[in-house]
């Protein structure tokens, strides 16, 4: 799976995504981008080119949390659909 893909499936699902936290822990985080869970917000600062370290990791809205956490794509070992939205017609693929 590419990090676009995953990105996609993240706008359309409720995903469970199981990776591998910087300290070793193995982190099972169900997770979205879809627009109708995600919390409206303001931008208070300017948008600017993203830096590596930052394009290597994905924002997501944690649902168990109720907050907005991140994590590394190369750390990802697992993505599951766990809600999906009427259609979403896309797959994720090993």
């Amino acid at each position: 799976m590419q990090r676009e893909e995953l990105i996609e499936a993240l706008k359309y699902n409720v995903c469970t995504v199981t990776f591998t936290k910087v300290n070793g822990e193995v982190r099972v985080m169900p997770c979205t981008l879809r627009a109708d869970i995600v919390p409206a917000y303001e931008r208070k600062t300017p948008i600017k080119e993203a830096t590596d370290k930052e394009k290597a990791t994905i924002s997501v809205w944690c649902t168990d949390a109720n907050a907005w956490r991140s994590f590394r794509f190369d750390s990802v070992t697992d993505v599951t659909i766990d809600i999906k939205l009427h259609g979403f017609d896309g797959e994720i693929n090993d």
